[in-house]
């Protein structure tokens, strides 16, 4: 196992019902500003159970923040901060609000003569400050409502970068499984995709005799394996959709990525995938993810045949026979979950191949993965095998 150094200070504020505690989490004289995306959660009656648990509070709110959230969009309401004088942001919906609420709690700290894309292009390691922040999610998938990450698209680049920082952890997130029950059935399945792949790049490497990690990370894959046609079939079955909620958190909130190698070239692939065509974040992942384990199958022999074992109960056959079940087993997974896995089944035949690869060269993603050998080369083979 690898050295690390562990810190996840979110507050989690789990069950039905625990939106009763969102009120203590917040200075009680902090001026608030809630962030939403498109709606739902005012058809849903969420952001009422928001206002209830902070009446008497100060309170702004600012809506529609995309799936994908966007520079332009989030740069509305950096200003609205700085001009309103918030002192709190509070992020209601799933990871694309959370991630864009993120940018705006570091953005409305950064120096005014500095153009807050630099955040993305230093990968946020040029925050100093950020405006505190906390959660109430509605869509189990990303874990950044316990992580100090965000993605955050440049429509009028074609960009989608990535940044991290400690200045924008959450301070706390409250999840209410029954939030998730009126989901739309492809919102479910991207939830459930989004934290299956968050857990292969941080387990399906190469080992390190990290059995802790890697138990930890076979129980998330099999509880999204068990639970998720299960979300499907019964949208309230709260024990079902708690599983998942918890499930999602625990997927990238660090624990099973400390002292591990990872990989996270699925993500890179698939982000020039949303970029360039649109395409949900987790439809890019269950196109590119299967393209790209047969591509480094070698590489990752020995955690593939753990994973053949372990997650999918696969022990006939050779080697190679069962690292390709495997394979096929999470292809068919995706696939029983609704959702594409191939770029035919959203009506692209890849001539858009050269075009991501430029993407990839410009941004320096042309090492790759955990041992940095995806290459521009095997980007363009996996991007190829996944037509």
């Amino acid at each position: 196992m690898n050295n690390f150094n562990l810190h996840t200070p979110t507050r989690i504020l789990f069950g039905q019902g625990a939106i009763t505690e969102l009120r203590a989490q917040i200075p009680a004289q902090a001026r608030v500003l809630i962030t939403y995306g498109g709606g739902s959660v005012k058809k849903t009656g969420v952001l009422d159970q928001v206002y209830k648990a902070l009446e008497g509070q100060d309170v702004l709110e600012f809506g529609g923040i995309e799936p994908n959230p966007s520079y332009e969009t989030l740069m509305k309401a950096v200003e609205l901060v700085r001009a309103e004088k918030v002192t709190f942001l509070l992020a209601v919906g799933g990871g694309s609000v959370l991630d864009g609420t993120k940018f705006i709690a570091a953005a409305a700290n950064y120096p005014e003569d500095k153009d807050p894309w630099n955040i993305l292009l230093t990968n946020g390691s040029d925050i100093t400050s950020a405006i505190p922040m906390g959660s109430v999610l509605t869509l189990p998938a990303t874990g950044s409502e316990s992580n100090t990450g965000a993605v955050i698209s440049r429509r009028a680049t074609g960009d989608k970068q990535v940044f991290m920082s400690p200045f924008v952890q959450p301070i706390f997130a409250v999840l209410d499984p029954v939030y998730t029950y009126t989901l739309p059935a492809v919102q479910v399945a991207n939830g459930v995709i989004d934290a299956f792949v968050h857990t292969i790049e941080q387990y399906l490497t190469y080992p390190v005799n990290a059995k802790v990690q890697d138990r930890f990370a076979e129980g998330l894959l099999l509880t999204l394996v068990e639970e998720g046609p299960k979300a499907l079939a019964e949208p309230e079955n709260y024990d079902v959709r708690a599983n998942i909620m918890w499930a999602a958190t625990m997927a990238l909130n660090g624990l099973i990525g400390a002292g591990v190698p990872q990989d996270w070239g699925t993500h890179s692939l698939g982000h020039e995938l949303t970029a360039m065509h649109g395409l949900d974040h987790a439809q890019t992942l269950a196109i590119v993810l299967p393209a790209l384990l047969n591509e480094k199958r070698r590489e990752k022999h020995a955690k593939l045949l753990q994973y053949a074992e372990r997650v999918w109960n696969i022990t006939e056959g050779d080697e190679e026979e069962r690292i390709t079940a495997a394979i096929d087993a999470t292809r068919h997974f995706f696939e029983k979950m609704g959702t594409g896995t191939r770029l035919s089944a959203y009506g692209l035949d890849g001539s858009s191949i050269p075009g991501l690869l430029i993407k990839l060269e410009e941004k320096g993603l042309t090492q790759l993965g955990e041992h940095q050998d995806i290459t521009l080369d095997v980007s363009r083979r996996i991007y190829e095998a996944a037509r």
